[in-house]
């Protein structure tokens, strides 16, 4: 005869073959997002950041430090004269998700990660006829193509924030500028990372309560190669024929990285 405890261990192991053949995993597993980042600007200050491109060109030296925490706040100044190493535009930037001293984490194909925060656009950071960036996803290295921008645009003379793909052209979103300017508002963005046509993004903005945009793309290339790295800060066109570029500044709080898993 067999044992009670044979049974029951037979039975167990007939019940999880059983379950594997028709498919049903033992444990079914909710993805869910898992929080990886969460910097604060009054105790760790620009640590934060994997890298901080703060005047690359040293063209204005006596208004340094341009990227600084101010409480719990990273701001970033823009002053009409600073230049980047291309003379045509300007740059002061963060770029990556820094965990440690000697870590930060790094997005890869096939994963899903969302960053959400809290932005403060002053009416002095006007949109722009040419580029006015205030966000960027982007490979690592020198002369990549941007894969996401967030962006301060006019169209049709009307200043507006958007969303856009540029490697394939592709608008998420957009809306007008001026009512979400002089005071603060929510950012929440994903995105899937992968090659071709298994990318997708999304992107929300928020108003206090009342949700200004909420607007997806999947089916889009949002890899270049090795790994996808977000920035922040003021990165912008010289060639702007609108009057718009003056001093101005961009605060951002809040910020939190997650991870899909």
């Amino acid at each position: 005869m067999t044992n009670p405890s044979r049974r029951a261990l037979l039975g167990a192991a007939i019940g999880g073959a059983v379950a594997v053949t028709a498919g049903l995993p033992a444990a079914a597993h909710a993805a869910s997002w898992k929080l990886r980042w969460s910097p604060s600007a009054s105790r760790g200050g620009l640590g934060a950041f994997e890298t901080v491109e703060d005047d690359r060109a040293g063209s204005h030296p006596a208004a340094r430090p341009h990227i600084l925490a101010e409480g719990d706040n990273f701001r970033f100044n823009m002053h009409t004269v600073d230049r980047d190493t291309s003379a045509d535009r300007q740059r002061q930037e963060v770029t990556g998700l820094r965990t440690s001293g000697s870590s930060y984490l790094k997005w890869l194909p096939g994963e899903a990660w969302r960053v959400a925060y809290r932005m403060y656009i002053p009416g002095s950071l006007k949109a722009t006829t040419s580029f006015t960036h205030i966000m960027q996803m982007k490979q690592p290295g020198n002369g990549t193509s941007p894969i996401v921008v967030q962006s301060l645009r006019r169209v049709d003379g009307v200043q507006t924030i958007e969303l856009k793909l540029p490697l394939a052209d592709v608008l998420v979103g957009r809306t007008d500028l001026v009512p979400l300017q002089d005071k603060w508002i929510d950012v929440d963005f994903r995105i899937t990372i992968g090659d071709g046509a298994s990318g997708s993004v999304r992107w929300i903005l928020k108003d206090r309560a009342t949700t200004v945009v909420d607007r997806s793309k999947s089916g889009v290339d949002t890899l270049l190669a090795d790994r996808v790295r977000p920035k922040w800060g003021i990165y912008r066109s010289l060639g702007d024929t609108s009057g718009s570029l003056q001093d101005t500044h961009l605060l951002l709080t809040g910020m939190r990285g997650y991870q899909l898993v």
